[in-house]
């Protein structure tokens, strides 16, 4: 029987790890850049906006990551069991999206729902090798992680090298990344322990529970990058699809910083998930409150940076040109608070379960901020306005989820 390790990977390994991560979020990055050259601003703004609207769904499998982050620490008995169902909860996904889009490349090669369903199938498909990854870290082969994404990053560049030669459309490119990210996949998941994948016991008495954690550990995550994919939907809804090319450069640049900080993350979840479980709780709650006062802080004070230039007509326009530095400007201030609510949020998570419903209240009020603020703004101010719907929502997360938690514990009241 495997057993999962709760010990963090060595420094050197640490390094290597998110060296992997690293390349592989830079080739995607780089792909980004040649592919705007090669398809110009039309044929870009449909590609970004697809990726935007679908970029969602990478945190559909890897929701049973951080259940199995979380849960498989704190086991002595059913890890097979577990790791088995963790394996089908995030796999369920990718295949139902590849099936679909297989039909739809045969009815429609080049249509718009082909174009949609190969890009959401990438993206759930990318979120099952960081699950199946996150597995191998957890039986104590880390090393497969890096190497299944350094793998990973040799296709991302040569799809994009072919289709800067061929002229390659969108939907036949990421045809082309989907099929080398699912023979990567296929390999990372051989390589796991037999019993992880494959076992006569088929585990359903567990299915509920895990069910259920992997539900609410995940919804944060997904509802967050559901709300990036909002900005995207209000863009095309109000005919500013070009403007989805300058915001998905700059949003590639905080989800590389996000990534990077989220799988520092997982890598010390098992650890972080013992130390605070029990009596440790109580240390992480409050490190929990003070994050999220100095992020709802830190928010709100950029709203009214924004109110003051919005309500003269040089400000309106100088947030309107979309300029990278305007847009660059607006990022850093995002990337800070989106990562205060994350931290914040992941201490709150692995302290113990009930917490998870007012993890899960305050991601649902964080979309429905996004999309009504994304609204009111994008219209006026583009790309610029898109951005900073997102960082007032996160103030708004962060005000929410600290009251919420202020309310169930009051002894945290400064």
């Amino acid at each position: 029987m495997t057993i999962a390790s709760t010990a963090p990977p060595r420094l050197s390994v640490m390094v290597r790890l998110a060296a992997g991560r690293g390349v592989f979020r830079l080739a995607s990055q780089l792909m980004a850049v040649a592919l705007a050259v090669v398809w110009g601003a039309e044929s870009f703004g449909r590609f970004a906006n697809a990726m935007g609207l679908c970029a969602w769904l990478l945190f559909v499998p890897t929701a049973a990551e951080k259940a199995a982050l979380k849960v498989l620490p704190r086991m002595r008995f059913l890890t097979a069991q577990v790791a088995r169902l963790v394996v089908r909860l995030a796999a369920a996904p990718v295949l139902a999206l590849v099936a679909a889009f297989a039909v739809a490349l045969l009815v429609d090669p080049q249509g718009t729902v082909t174009l949609y369903l190969v890009t959401a199938a990438w993206s759930a498909a990318t979120g099952l090798l960081m699950t199946v990854s996150g597995l191998q870290r957890l039986r104590g082969r880390p090393m497969l992680d890096a190497a299944a994404f350094g793998a990973m990053t040799a296709v991302v560049l040569a799809g994009t090298a072919v289709t800067w030669v061929a002229g390659w459309s969108p939907t036949t490119h990421l045809s082309l990344l989907l099929a080398g990210l699912l023979a990567v996949t296929g390999y990372s998941l051989a390589a796991l322990p037999r019993d992880w994948v494959l076992g006569v016991r088929s585990g359903r008495r567990l299915l509920p529970a895990l069910g259920r954690s992997t539900w609410l550990l995940g919804l944060s995550e997904l509802l967050d990058v559901a709300a990036l994919s909002t900005v995207y939907l209000v863009l095309a809804l109000t005919g500013q699809t070009t403007d989805s090319g300058p915001l998905y450069l700059a949003v590639l640049v905080a989800s590389m910083a996000g990534s990077l900080v989220l799988y520092q993350l997982k890598l010390y979840q098992p650890a972080t998930s013992a130390r605070l479980r029990g009596a440790g709780g109580a240390g992480g709650r409050a490190r929990t409150f003070r994050l999220l006062r100095t992020a709802e802080r830190g928010g709100f004070a950029f709203a009214a940076v924004v109110a003051v230039l919005v309500a003269f007509p040089a400000g309106r326009d100088l947030l309107a040109t979309g300029s990278y530095v305007v847009l660059g400007a607006v990022l850093a201030v995002e990337v800070a608070v989106s990562t205060l609510v994350m931290y914040a949020n992941f201490l709150l998570e692995n302290t113990n379960s009930s917490v998870l419903t007012i993890t899960s209240v305050s991601a649902v009020v964080g979309l429905v901020a996004t999309a009504l603020i994304a609204l009111a703004v994008v219209p006026w101010l583009g790309a610029a306005g898109g951005l900073t719907a997102l960082v007032l929502a996160a103030a708004v997360k962060a005000g929410t989820l600290r009251g919420l938690l202020l309310r169930r514990h009051p002894e945290l009241h400064p």
